[in-house]
């Protein structure tokens, strides 16, 4: 390689390493981040902390923006009842961008994260930020593709279908109403937006504890501090693309992430994640850059699953 243009990746690297833990105005919780360059793949960094007294893993995963099996995985020696008794809780705050158009919300179902690429209406810089999501459960999946933002609601009132009233009443549940009013009863919480899916929506929860997992009728559930926060700067017409991509490439400069989520359970049966399915996956990633493949990382990232980026090259 020319040794002007390897100095200049290593610049453009380091710059965008002081960028990546920029925080916009309008998102103060959240994990939001400059959006690197086209040849850059990976966006910001592992974190630990140490648990309170009273703290479950669970607590922790909210307080710092992360979905229920996101931190689980990450932590699989950690009692996610009684984190204090580990030294330290690893937080999985470093992501591979999903292979999309960086454009709009960009939702990966294994991984149950959002990503909104976005230019800050502060200082009109081009920015992603992310937040955990729940997804569809098995019975009641969350459709893949590409649709849009076609309305939003502040405090909407819930109307269950008919499939949700069979499906309580044959569970022995109180029958559902064909209503529920704005309030703390409400599934929707106070937020909602409705994508372009018939029937489907991006909207708040009044069961927290249960975001980033697969939980829902098909709709995408957030934390209601993250999508009062996202509320406002999402335009209705806004493009979503919902992907499904257990394995995640990305390049830093000249080395090579990888980034592995278990997959959804319908999709388990057939070749996924497996050694030899990622492996062809590698070579056609980087049939124009050549790379030498750490074969003990990559057997690791594969054997772990654990959601946390990994470099493969040496």
């Amino acid at each position: 390689m020319d040794i002007s243009l390897f100095t200049n990746r290593l610049n453009n690297c380091a710059i965008v390493l002081l960028l990546l833990v920029a925080i916009d105005a309008g998102f103060a919780r959240a994990d939001t981040f400059i959006q690197p360059p086209d040849d850059i793949d990976i966006i910001g960094r592992i974190q630990y902390v140490k648990a309170h007294e009273n703290e479950t893993l669970l607590d922790i995963a909210r307080n710092n923006d992360i979905g229920q099996n996101e931190i689980i995985i990450a932590n699989p020696d950690v009692d996610r009842w009684l984190p204090k008794n580990s030294p330290v809780v690893r937080l999985p705050k470093r992501y591979v961008l999903p292979d999309a158009k960086r454009t709009g919300l960009v939702l990966n179902l294994p991984e149950m994260r959002l990503y909104y690429f976005y230019q800050s209406k502060y200082s009109k810089v081009r920015q992603i930020i992310t937040h955990p999501v729940s997804v569809g459960r098995m019975d009641w999946e969350t459709p893949l593709g590409n649709t849009r933002i076609a309305s939003k609601q502040k405090d909407p009132s819930w109307r269950p279908p008919q499939s949700l009233k069979d499906e309580a009443i044959a569970a022995g549940d109180d029958p559902l109403p064909d209503i529920v009013l704005p309030g703390p009863d409400n599934p929707l919480g106070r937020y909602a937006m409705r994508l372009a899916i018939p029937g489907y929506l991006l909207h708040s929860t009044n069961k927290p504890y249960g975001v980033g997992m697969r939980v829902t009728h098909g709709c995408l559930r957030m934390y209601p501090e993250d999508i009062e926060q996202l509320f406002d700067d999402v335009p209705v017409g806004t493009p979503v693309q919902i992907v499904n991509q257990p394995v995640k490439l990305g390049w830093f400069a000249d080395t090579l992430y990888i980034e592995i989520h278990p997959a959804l359970e319908e999709n388990r049966e057939s070749p996924g994640n497996d050694l030899q399915t990622v492996l062809n996956m590698i070579a056609d990633y980087t049939v124009d850059r050549p790379i030498i493949l750490s074969g003990s990382a990559l057997r690791m990232a594969v054997e772990n699953q654990d959601g946390m980026p990994v470099a493969i090259s040496k």
